[in-house]
């Protein structure tokens, strides 16, 4: 374990912490020590995180179950209390795929309550359950995982909507608890976990090179993904008191990367007082806004 006790005392929920960025982002709190309650839907993988944790002289304690019921978040908080103390980080990591070759054209309504629930649901249940406590005391990081998909060129449906309503809610969260002390962040991480890996994820990154939605080096930095442990060390800063100024960011953590989104701004494409003019037309509108 590291010698360097950046969050000695503190007690952590990584929800999707049995495999990929959630067990190195658990692995990384731990050894920096925080007690950790490491959560997956798996029960066989969040045996094993734990253990593993324990062996390299870490403290954690694992609860299967998914997020995406309310019980199993207010469990994995209530837990954190009476474990370590208090909750003090919150990391939502938790994912599925898309189904392979899904789109609007194809997607069922099951599968896309499946995607909203893995992504945006665990999310909201988790938050809910730790951010009154968190805020009652004053401190606390909340930090959630987004993607790159949200801006919607690898495709998909509930995957992007998910991810990208995960940073709307973020940016609303950091407003709301930025007076309380508590601070929210996201991070878009790019590593090497089982949802970026094997022949039918290939198939498909290759597919969107092929019709354009991704370019040459958005397709090979997806098929080349970096590990895990890269995108985890972003986690620890935001985890960190050196980061007690940052909320409200949506950043990217890919291998050597680092870099953040910018908050949207609305460019002006024109204006007139409704007061005294009558709305735009059909014509002037598009004089405006067709670029071509």
């Amino acid at each position: 374990m590291s010698a360097d006790k950046k969050l000695a005392g503190c007690g952590a929920v990584v929800v999707g912490g049995g495999s990929g960025v959630g067990l190195a982002v658990a692995s990384a709190l731990a050894a920096h020590g925080a007690g950790v309650v490491v959560n997956s839907r798996n029960a066989t993988a969040v045996r094993r995180a734990a253990e593993a944790i324990a062996r390299s002289g870490g403290k954690a304690l694992g609860i299967p179950g998914s997020a995406a019921d309310e019980v199993v978040a207010e469990q994995l908080v209530s837990t954190c209390e009476s474990a370590y103390g208090g909750i003090d980080i919150l990391v939502n990591c938790a994912g599925i795929a898309e189904p392979i070759g899904s789109s609007i054209l194809t997607v069922t309504t099951a599968e896309w309550r499946e995607l909203l629930d893995s992504h945006l649901t665990t999310v909201f249940n988790t938050c809910r359950a730790a951010a009154p406590l968190m805020a009652a005391r004053g401190a606390g990081s909340i930090i959630n995982s987004g993607s790159f998909a949200y801006l919607g060129d690898y495709g998909g449906t509930g995957y992007p909507a998910g991810k990208g309503a995960v940073a709307s809610l973020t940016m609303a969260m950091a407003a709301e608890l930025k007076e309380s002390g508590v601070r929210v962040n996201a991070i878009c991480p790019g590593a090497k976990t089982r949802l970026s890996s094997g022949p039918d994820y290939e198939a498909h990154i290759r597919q969107l090179h092929q019709r354009g939605l991704l370019d040459e080096m958005t397709m090979r930095g997806s098929l080349e993904a970096p590990p895990p442990e890269y995108a985890a060390a972003l986690y620890l800063y935001l985890a960190s008191e050196a980061a007690r100024a940052v909320t409200g960011e949506i950043f990217i953590a890919a291998g050597g990367f680092v870099g953040r989104f910018e908050r949207p701004v609305a460019a002006p494409l024109g204006y007139r007082d409704h007061a005294h003019e009558q709305p735009w037309s059909v014509e002037e509108l598009n004089h405006m806004i067709d670029r071509r």
